[in-house]
């Protein structure tokens, strides 16, 4: 049997790469020009490589009981690691994926498909677009995951956008963002005042380096209307191979103090990353 090789694509917003993992099998690394987007093990779609989808599984653990079917809305697919995540812990949800590149779709989807019967209905199109057009209370959880390169693009970040998210949400439905940022924090605590204008309960889980300032990283963001999971968060995220932090109550009132909400008018995009901190060679 051949071994496997790198794919290499022009895609819409940019140049793809899928590079197999040497240590597994049918393990797939995806790039978008140098910048890790996703890891897929098609045989264990349990297996999460980045410390971020980690943390973000761990939202999906601990929202619902155990091995409940859940109606989820993914903003930003890449290679569909979360979406399979939850198809395989949580049999019979039904899940809805928005990814901007069509190209990429397509990629996947030759490539590393999905399984039939996975529950899993890919679309093409804008995430904001999407939300905005999503029926009221028609979701259990939103991930979003979206980057323009290395950057959550600005229209993700506002309180418009917050307002809408909360509107597609159940009531006790949970919003759950990766975002990156660095010291002095001036992203990440503005996403931090944003959505408390709209949530009443929010927590950060990123490592506590991070936190402090020493590096630039990645950050996940949980939102909701009703009281989150932050002692089963906080076991899950003590016990990764990097362990993280849950940030929540007057912690995090602390880190976001003098932050104000963000408008669509004077939304940013997230810091570039320094020195290529997620580029890939």
């Amino acid at each position: 049997m051949d071994e496997p090789i790198p794919v290499t694509r022009d895609v819409d917003w940019g140049t793809a790469k899928l590079m197999p993992d040497v240590d597994r099998d049918r393990a797939w690394l995806l790039t978008v020009d140098g910048a890790p987007q996703s890891y897929v093990d098609l045989d264990d779609p349990t297996h999460l490589e980045f410390e971020y989808a980690q943390r973000l599984a761990h939202v999906l653990d601990t929202v619902a009981e155990p091995g409940r079917p859940l109606d989820l809305l993914h903003l930003g697919g890449g290679a569909l690691t979360l979406p399979r995540y939850a198809a395989a812990t949580r049999p019979g949800s039904r899940q809805r994926v928005v990814e901007a590149d069509r190209a990429l779709i397509a990629l996947v989807a030759e490539h590393l498909p999905v399984p039939e019967g996975a529950g899993i209905e890919v679309r093409a199109g804008d995430a904001r677009r999407e939300l905005e057009a999503a029926p009221d209370a028609c979701a259990d959880v939103i991930v979003a995951d979206v980057f323009g390169g290395s950057r959550v693009p600005a229209h993700l970040t506002s309180l418009e956008y917050a307002r809408t998210a909360a509107r597609v949400l159940r009531p006790a439905g949970h919003y759950v963002a990766n975002l990156a940022d660095g010291a002095p924090f001036d992203f990440l605590r503005s996403q931090v005042a944003t959505f408390a204008a709209v949530f009443e309960q929010l927590c950060l889980i990123a490592e506590p380096s991070m936190l402090r300032g020493r590096r630039f990283g990645n950050a996940v963001l949980v939102a909701a209307h009703t009281e989150l999971p932050v002692a089963a968060l906080s076991r899950l995220a003590a016990a990764d191979a990097f362990p993280a932090r849950v940030e929540h109550g007057p912690g995090l009132v602390r880190f976001a103090a003098g932050a104000r909400p963000v408008g669509d008018a004077d939304a940013v995009r997230s810091p570039e990353p320094p020195g290529g901190s997620f580029g890939i060679g």
